[in-house]
């Protein structure tokens, strides 16, 4: 008889799996589409953590890592993991070189998991001890055929329990190395199970999973709350907007995750008569934001609930009925969240919203989010000093910018590397994004700090337009003034004028490269070839125009007289 009691490790929800021979796990290759069931799933899991076992080194840290697309071996591998005691590091293929390398030796991985796609990123790198296999060949069918007739539970590293690691799943910060956050089974099989009772997660739903596996988005969001429901989970081998109707259609998918920019990107595709025509009910996810979270919910009739929660576990945030727009919710339970301003130390003032529940005071209430109550952050594998940087003065620090209305909703503003200092003014990229957002022409915008020639910073915006557009840089400076939630600091001096944004691997903006890219006349790493429209306003200029050469030669010459040309060589 099956247990019904909570789970308190993932290895026993890959284990509560067997014996369901419903559909449990559905994807596409170049032989068409095919589901497998629960069983089989939880099958092939309990085979690679028997050659798991027989494979890891004695005395290794028993840590793999899976340098995969969205294929069934990613899930599989997962599984195996979390049976055998075993933790996953994810490793981000779009990292090269000395950076990819460094990954997987930070992570102590003995074992990595590949697949030939992958195997050029490899070629060239030193990875002493590193035992590779790569699936879809000969090699590792045969590695995996001895182990054929395995059962969950038979083969162990170590007995599988609530403190177990289960991943080492890198951060996706703009600067500095990634860090590995450590996520126990405890943690994970708690926040499955959260998020399934949350969205009544049932066997009839089918989780699509577009995001990469690499990050904890996927995993932790998506796949194990279908892992808890019994619900099937079709991949996704890379996320493409113009294929995500059709995938839904013929998966019958009935929930989806998202981060970053992959909502701008859906909403980018040619409207279709059929666009309602799918059996979605919801999407979860992070950084939608509110004008183009309605956008989608108007045109393709499925709600979006944006959530907080990073993969570190320091702090969450509820989202309750009674949310407003715009808002995440409130402080999780057991959770003492506030928001501080950085410099002083002290609570920001609670958020002034007009009628629209647009923000008016940003400078005073936009602070950093800071959990002061019970964590659930792990640490960072072996990475004392930002252990210390997130847990100082006894709190955890989030790096989250967010401001709290006088209800104790909380808001996200961005990330603390986000923040703007205009004129002695403090801003936050997300708001001012939010507010461009609803230029009907902007298909996407994001917004970052370049250096002012002076003091501080100015205001730059990298603007992606929808099709059959081109920037007006009149109706752009009209609509700027026409929002009265626009501070007097907050307008772009500079506009770069993009075919697309350029986006990380996670779908969200890659300001750094934008970052890189300031105002010269340059495409952004990943850009199309050729340069980039630059548009600008000068100071008390009412209207934008072409940054010529005359004008950058200006320009640089100011910063030079001011001794800030330095700065341009250090951020461009």
């Amino acid at each position: 008889m099956r247990t019904t009691t909570a789970p308190e490790t993932v290895a026993e929800l890959v284990a509560r799996r067997w014996g369901d021979h419903r559909p449990g796990l559905m994807y596409e290759d170049d032989a068409g589409r095919h589901a497998l069931t629960h069983h089989r799933t939880a099958q092939e899991a309990a085979a690679r953590a028997a050659l798991l076992v027989d494979l890891m080194p004695p005395g290794a840290e028993p840590h793999l890592g899976v340098l995969l697309d969205n294929t069934p071996e990613f899930p599989f591998w997962l599984g195996a993991a979390a049976l055998a005691g075993a933790a996953v590091a994810g490793i981000n293929p779009t990292r090269r070189g000395a950076e990819l390398a460094r990954d997987i030796l930070h992570t102590d991985c003995r074992i990595l998991v590949t697949e030939r796609a992958h195997l050029p990123l490899l070629r060239g790198l030193d990875l002493p001890g590193v035992r590779l296999l790569v699936t879809g060949t000969e090699e590792y069918a045969a590695l995996l055929a001895p182990y054929a007739a395995a059962k969950p539970g038979e083969a162990v590293l170590g007995a599988p329990g609530p403190a177990t690691r289960m991943l080492l799943y890198f951060t996706s910060g703009s600067t500095g190395a990634p860090k590995a956050a450590i996520c126990t089974q405890g943690r994970l099989a708690a926040a499955g199970s959260a998020l399934a009772r949350r969205f009544s997660v049932t066997p009839q739903d089918v989780h699509y999973v577009c995001m990469p596996l690499f990050h904890g988005n996927a995993v932790i969001a998506d796949w194990l709350p279908a892992l808890v429901g019994g619900a099937s989970v079709a991949l996704r081998r890379r996320f493409s907007a113009s294929a995500f109707l059709d995938d839904v259609r013929a998966y019958g998918a009935t929930y989806f995750t998202y981060v970053g920019r992959a909502v701008q990107y859906l909403l980018a595709t040619e409207p279709r008569p059929d666009d309602r025509a799918h059996t979605l009910r919801l999407g979860f996810g992070t950084e939608a934001g509110a004008v183009d979270a309605a956008r989608f919910a108007e045109r393709f009739g499925v709600p979006l609930v944006e959530g907080y929660g990073a993969t570190e576990g320091g702090a969450s945030v509820q989202h309750t009925p009674d949310t407003p727009p715009g808002a995440l919710g409130r402080a999780g339970e057991g959770d003492d969240l506030a928001v501080i301003d950085p410099e002083t130390g002290a609570e920001c003032q609670p958020a002034v919203l007009d009628a629209q529940g647009r923000l008016l005071n940003g400078s005073e209430a936009i602070g950093e989010l800071v959990n002061r109550g019970r964590s659930l952050f792990e640490g960072y594998w072996r990475n004392p000093g930002a252990e210390a940087a997130r847990t100082r003065e006894g709190w955890y620090w989030t790096g989250d910018l967010f401001f709290r209305d006088a209800a104790g909703f909380l808001y996200f503003a961005g990330r603390t590397d986000d923040r703007l200092r205009v004129d002695s003014e403090n801003l936050a990229a997300a708001v001012i994004e939010n507010i461009l957002a609803r230029w009907s022409d902007a298909a996407a915008v994001a917004v970052y700090a370049v250096p002012d020639e002076v003091a501080g910073d100015q205001v730059m915006a990298a603007v992606a337009l929808r099709a059959g557009t081109d920037f007006d840089p009149g109706a752009f400076a009209a609509f700027l003034a026409a929002q009265p939630d626009l501070g007097t600091k907050m307008s772009p001096r500079y506009v770069r004028v993009v075919p697309a944004m350029p986006v990380t691997a996670t779908n969200k903006v890659h300001r750094v490269a934008l970052r890189r890219a300031g105002f010269l006349p340059q495409p952004p790493p990943g850009g199309a070839a050729g340069p980039d429209p630059i548009w600008h306003r000068p100071p008390g200029a009412r209207s934008y125009r072409p940054l010529s050469e005359p004008d950058l030669a200006a320009l640089l010459s100011a910063y030079e007289a001011q001794g800030r040309a330095d700065l341009l060589d250090r951020w461009f």
